[in-house]
Parts: structure tokens; C-alpha cells; sequence
């Protein structure tokens, strides 16, 4: 399934003379499984207020030509306009941690949200192809929408040094086709998600009737109150500030990824 606006990508090829022949392949297409996207709206949704944008390590596979990315976690870091710092140590802390449970993953690039690719971009660039050499790091951009004019969508991006003597805040990030690819027994959570704008559609009444109660144009039920209490479990001032949506975030997230463990659980149990 294609990810983002259509797109002329460009792809570069490593001259295959003397040395060259040894080097490897520039991927020519980048495949993201739902688990790592969702990571990535996740640790967006939870930044704090001073954060335009954030940023994380992509895991996954590779082949040849192709990338596949399978997960992904974040990573703490602050920008200002005069610096960028991240945390190389909780980096790696992280990747070993995942490392221990699912050997094959290993570090293919790095994500980042927002449409924005400046000086920083091309340093964070140049400190993941550190880590994946001898081979390309790719960089994963997701676009949430949510700016004035901005088109959600994912993109995906390799890098090259522009200069005679090029320096690591110097490079041009060329654009690789992206897709997205889930298995069988991703898609009931898939599905499940796509009903959360018939969830929306149903929050919005309840604020209409709780503003109703509110402000006496209609008579309030208690049981429909006690109701809502029970289920929401805070008060209407947090429902008002997006609380009930965090939740309701979370609860989506778990379910899930309780769907995805059953499916594993059932292909380990046949294969078995």
C-alpha cells in the first residue's frame, strides 16, 4: 500500500569500478509495517509543548534493494535554533534492549515528524549512518496533518554528500518510494482503528449533551452522568481538555497490539 503523495523519487547507484563493486546497494524502496508507524503517533501525541517535532530509531531488515521496516522507539532530544543535542546513551541503551528480544532487528535509520528538512536533519543523518554502516540510513518523515496547509502522509528519504569536501551538515536527502505493509493478522486492529471516526462522531454528541446539562438548556439524567463518570473516570473539565482522547488513544493502541500477539502466538503455536 503506497504511503504519501506520488513522487518522482531519484535514485542513486553506486558506481560498480575497483572498490565500488564491494559497496552496498543504495535501497531503492522502503516497506514500514503498522507497528512502527503507530510508535511514531504515539511518541508525537506525547511530546511536550516546546517540541515542533520528534525523533526516533527505526529497526528492521534489509535486503539487497529494499528496507523493511518493522518497529521503531524513541528518542530523547532538544532543539533550539542555535543547537540540537541527542541522547546517544539512551539510543543505545534502547537498541540493546530491543537487540536482546528480536536479534534480526537491527538499526536502519531514523524517523522524524513533520515535513521539515534543515541543517539538524543532515547532522541526526550523519550520526544513524555511523550506525548502520557499511550501509545506508534511511530517514522515515511522517507528516501528521495537524499544521495549517500540511497533507499528511510518509515519506521516506536516503542521503548524499554534496561538496567536494562535504561536511556532515552538508547533504541533499533524496526521496525512496515508501509502502506500507501489514500481515493477515494485523488488519482486525487495522480495522479497529478505522472505526475511530464513528467514536468521534460519538464523543461529540456526549460534549453536546454534557454543554446542554451545563448550561440548563436541557434537564440532566443522573444515570446518563453516572454513566459517563464510570466509563471516562475523571471529570468533565478533563473531558473538555482531550483526556477522554488520550485514553481512548491508548485503549486503541492496546487493542491492537493484543491482536497482533494473539496472531504471533497462533503462527509460534503451528509452527511448533
Amino acid at each position: 500500500m503506497p504511503l504519501g503523495l506520488p513522487t518522482s523519487a531519484m535514485h542513486i547507484q553506486n558506481a560498480a569500478t575497483g572498490a565500488a563493486q564491494n559497496t552496498p546497494r543504495v535501497p531503492t524502496t522502503v516497506t514500514i509495517h503498522p507497528v512502527a508507524l503507530f510508535s511514531i503517533l504515539d511518541h508525537y501525541l506525547r511530546r511536550t509543548d516546546q517540541q515542533d517535532r520528534v525523533i526516533g530509531t527505526l529497526l528492521g531488515v534489509r535486503s539487497e534493494t529494499e528496507v523493511e521496516v518493522r518497529s521503531s522507539f524513541a528518542v530523547l532530544h532538544s532543539e533550539t535554533s542555535e543547537l540540537v543535542a541527542v541522547d546517544m546513551d539512551y539510543h543505545k541503551t534502547m537498541y540493546e534492549l530491543h537487540h536482546k528480544v528480536n536479534p534480526k532487528e537491527v538499526i536502519v535509520g531514523w524517523y522524524s515528524t513533520g515535513s521539515n528538512l534543515n541543517t539538524y536533519s543532515a547532522l541526526i543523518q550523519n550520526f544513524y549512518s555511523q550506525e548502520t554502516a557499511p550501509h545506508q540510513a534511511i530517514h522515515v518523515s511522517l507528516n501528521t496533518g495537524t499544521g495549517e496547509g500540511e497533507t499528511p502522509g510518509v515519506n521516506a528519504f536516503v542521503s548524499s554528500p554534496v561538496g567536494v569536501f562535504p561536511k556532515p551538515e552538508n547533504c541533499v536527502f533524496v526521496p525512496v518510494p515508501v509502502e506500507l505493509r501489514f500481515h493477515d493478522g494485523e488488519r482486525s486492529g487495522l480495522d479497529l482503528l478505522v472505526n475511530t471516526a464513528s467514536v468521534s462522531a460519538m464523543l461529540d454528541r456526549v460534549l453536546a449533551y454534557v454543554r446542554s446539562v451545563l448550561a440548563g438548556e436541557v434537564k440532566g439524567d443522573a444515570a446518563v452522568g453516572r454513566y459517563l463518570m464510570d466509563t471516562l473516570g475523571t471529570s468533565t473539565d478533563d473531558l473538555e481538555k482531550g483526556g477522554f482522547n488520550a485514553s481512548l488513544q491508548d485503549t486503541l493502541m492496546i487493542s491492537y497490539l493484543a491482536n497482533l500477539v494473539r496472531s504471533q502466538a497462533e503462527v509460534s503455536a503451528r509452527l511448533a
